[in-house]
């Protein structure tokens, strides 16, 4: 029913909307005009049969010009076409069967323009079914009625009606301008819906055409975002991995207390810079679907002691107190599971626990809630008595570059990745980081995880890699470096020494396999962006070599770039394994003792 639509209504404007598509408007136009020429034709024919005496058809005409009225005032009111299409037609069956049989007795042309009229009507306004309906009601007793009356077998008590040839003229004349009418009106009706069919085909193709514009635009941003990514990774990476490096070089070098304090705010600012810039490289390789989670063998308890053995030192400088709590079921398990992803995880939580915690404690708990033979589920928990989190705000925080406010960011930093992450590295395993938190109290996040527990003892796991410590191993090392920068050069030969390696230097890719061909080495460190031949080029080039054993020398890829499939284009140009820049001295050592000595993940081209 139309709002503005009332009892004492009269208006079409106010049974009209535009929710109503232009076939149903057209329907109820034609219904309001229609009344009309219907309740004239309806009267004439009144008078002139009620002039002629004629008791059945008085009555019939009287009672269907008050049907008429009774609709036309329930159309105006509430605008329900389908019903006064319903109500109409079974009149309109009625009164057509009913002089057929008992009033006329007989199948003249009025009866045929009636019969007409409902197919016509009943097919425009209530669709095929329901027109193939009423015309049968109508068609099939008149046939019958035919039949009859042809047999003379037809006979009832009641003496026919006789009309004179005025009433069949009015009668005539209104159902012809009826049946033109809802021609005329529905032809009018189909054209215009043809119309706005093709206006709307054209808008669409429009659209389509702005759409397809607009997704190979947003495809050309996301590129054009992941190659702004890698190059400035690429110029990020490369002087912090020199600072780091230089960092690294002289702490080893056992320096002064001073120096050594110093040496350590130098490194843990570059660490700081690095965490950021791996954030937001983490976040668009998440973002791009490109994270592959591991199932490989870990110590659990290991992984989150030494996780937190540094970020409790942050948490001490900052006079809070810090408690790990591992259920003791944990102990010596050896576990199947992403390890990486997990310290990442927990480190972005309890990062965040002590940028946001002031004084108080934190406080990180692994509990086994179930413990079977074949697998064990673990509830991790980071609870901090910070600064809190508002209740309106506990779904934003876990949103890209968002923190609570903009006086948080300015008070404490931060990107506002660090959730971010967190969120869709446990959505993409298909687990819910939970929150509850007060503002001034503190909060507490936690999250379950399920792991598939391994038979191995505890003490296998690192038992065929060989020490980190043990550097005397490399000493007399012969290892090819192809790196154009020469600070990271440096860095290399200051690093390399401290083994014993002894490194050759390359300038390009091809410079490295002239150098390769005529010499005896153990290992190659290769960096993939360089002049004149690219890294990937050179490590096909080696791998093609007729001599097998140069061909499989192992290679370490030194990459600083963040392409989405940067790991892949490694081994698909066939090198065993790659550091990213800036990287730690005992990864690049765990690395070189496990292809040299060990023989681990050798790839053959």
């Amino acid at each position: 029913m139309s709002k503005d639509a009332g009892f004492f209504n009269f208006s079409l404007a106010k049974i009209l909307s535009d929710s109503q598509s232009i076939l149903d408007q057209a329907r109820i136009r034609l219904l309001y005009y229609g009344f009309y020429i219907i309740f004239v034709a309806a009267f004439g024919l009144f008078l002139s049969v009620y002039l002629q005496h004629l008791t059945l058809l008085t009555t019939t005409s009287g009672i269907v010009l008050i049907c008429i009225a009774a609709l036309f005032k329930y159309l105006t009111w509430a605008p329900r076409w389908r019903r006064v299409s319903h109500a109409l037609l079974l009149m309109a069956t009625l009164v057509n069967l009913s002089n057929v049989f008992i009033v006329i007795q007989k199948v003249d042309i009025i009866t045929i323009q009636v019969i007409l009229m409902v197919i016509l009507f009943g097919y425009y306004m209530l669709g095929q079914r329901v027109g193939l309906l009423y015309s049968l009601i109508n068609i099939i007793p008149v046939l019958v009625f035919y039949v009859l009356n042809y047999n003379e077998s037809y006979f009832i008590a009641l003496k026919p009606e006789q009309v004179d040839q005025s009433t069949i003229i009015i009668s005539m004349f209104a159902n012809f301008i009826i049946i033109i009418y809802i021609h005329s009106h529905f032809y009018s009706a189909f054209i215009k819906n043809i119309k706005q069919l093709k206006e709307t085909g054209q808008e669409q193709a429009i659209l389509n055409s702005k759409l397809e514009y607009a997704i190979e635009k947003a495809e050309k941003s996301s590129q054009i975002k992941s190659e702004f990514l890698a190059t400035m990774s690429h110029e990020i990476r490369t002087p912090l991995n020199a600072i780091v490096g230089m960092s690294n070089v002289m702490i080893m070098a056992n320096p002064r207390d001073d120096q050594r304090e110093n040496l350590n705010v130098l490194k843990s600012s570059a660490n700081n810079l690095q965490s950021i810039v791996n954030d937001v490289l983490d976040f668009n390789k998440i973002e791009a679907g490109k994270v592959m989670f591991e199932n490989v063998k870990f110590n659990l308890v290991d992984l989150l002691q030494n996780m937190c053995a540094a970020q409790r030192l942050k948490a001490e400088e900052k006079g809070l107190k810090f408690a790990l709590k591992i259920d003791p079921t944990l102990n010596n398990r050896v576990l199947f599971g992403d390890p990486t992803r997990l310290n990442q995880i927990l480190f972005n939580l309890v990062s965040n626990a002590i940028k946001f915690t002031s004084t108080g404690s934190i406080y990180v708990k692994a509990f086994c809630y179930e413990n079977q033979n074949s697998k064990v589920r673990v509830t991790f928990t980071v609870k901090d008595t910070g600064i809190g989190i508002d209740k309106s705000n506990l779904e934003s925080i876990f949103e890209p570059f968002t923190q609570e406010s903009i006086t948080t960011t300015r008070q404490y930093g931060g990107t506002g990745m660090g959730l971010a992450i967190v969120k869709r590295l446990l959505a993409l395993q298909g687990l819910h980081m939970h929150v509850s938190s007060k503002v001034g109290e503190g909060s507490e996040f936690s999250f379950n995880m399920e792991f598939a527990v391994s038979s191995s003892n505890i003490n296998e796991i690192g038992e065929n890699h060989p020490s980190l410590k043990n550097t005397e191993m490399l000493s007399n090392l012969n290892m090819l470096i192809a790196e154009d920068n020469p600070v990271n050069v440096l860095l290399m030969r200051k690093l390399l020494s401290r083994w014993k390696i002894k490194p050759t230097i390359a300038d390009n890719g091809e410079h490295a396999i002239e150098i390769f061909k005529s010499g005896s080495f153990d290992i190659i460190l290769m960096d993939l962006q360089m002049p004149v031949m690219n890294g990937f080029d050179a490590a096909i080039q080696i791998r093609k070599l007729p001599d097998m054993k140069k061909a499989n020398v192992p290679i370490i890829a030194l990459t600083a770039a963040a392409l989405l499939d940067i790991e892949e284009q490694i081994f698909n140009a066939g090198m065993n394994d790659y550091v990213s820049k800036p990287f730690k001295p005992e990864e690049l050592m765990e690395k070189i003792q496990n292809l040299v000595f060990a023989g681990a993940g050798q790839r053959v081209s």
